[in-house]
């Protein structure tokens, strides 16, 4: 497939036609091609999604982790109306009548981004003004290099409030689910 036109806006009916090998996510119509995570990122990942499984087993909710798609969907839209597509690091999601095709359509209760070089700014400023304006209820954006985390809740206002941050030496209480808790020691030990 030939790079995707800037002056064109994408929907997610074109995503589906994309090569499945490649990454991409779509914000407002624009298209961004993801780059291979780092090791760490992976590492990162992969201890949060553990623990966040682990915790969901036999409970209404699920989790995935990239590659899955959400597709902030505002109503009912079809596939040639929806135009952003995202892929976060790890999602929780509660209303299984949203899964459908290659993801979830809807807002998920909780969205976990690990950040790296290439996706710090996305991640801490298109994305989370993007979860903000869905809705999505708890944000975390978590550092592998830095070894933190920072939690934003969404507040009454339907903005973020200043986020909680945690070290690698904390338990992560979830907001969304006050029976959850994230080791952070254990995210961040092997990185």
């Amino acid at each position: 497939m030939p790079l995707p036109n800037p002056e064109k806006k994408y929907t997610y009916a074109d995503y589906l036609a994309w090569p499945a090998s490649e990454r991409w996510e779509i914000y407002d119509g624009t298209a961004y091609m993801q780059a291979a995570p780092s090791w760490q990122h992976q590492s990162v990942t992969g201890e949060l999604y553990r623990q966040l499984s682990n915790h969901f087993v036999g409970k209404r909710c699920r989790v995935f982790a990239a590659p899955f798609d959400l597709c902030l969907a505002e109503h009912n839209e079809t596939d040639d109306e929806v135009d952003t597509v995202v892929q976060p690091d790890v999602v929780v999601v509660c209303d299984e009548s949203k899964l459908r095709k290659t993801g979830y359509f809807g807002v998920p209760a909780l969205i976990i981004e690990v950040t790296s070089p290439a996706t710090s700014r996305r991640d801490r400023v298109s994305k989370f003004n993007m979860y903000e304006k869905a809705g999505v209820e708890e944000y975390w954006i978590v550092d592998p290099e830095g070894k933190f985390a920072n939690v934003f809740v969404l507040q009454e206002s339907k903005k973020y409030g200043r986020p909680e941050t945690h070290t690698d030496e904390d338990n992560v209480q979830a907001i969304a689910f006050p029976d959850l808790g994230v080791d952070l020691s254990m995210v961040f030990a092997n990185v």
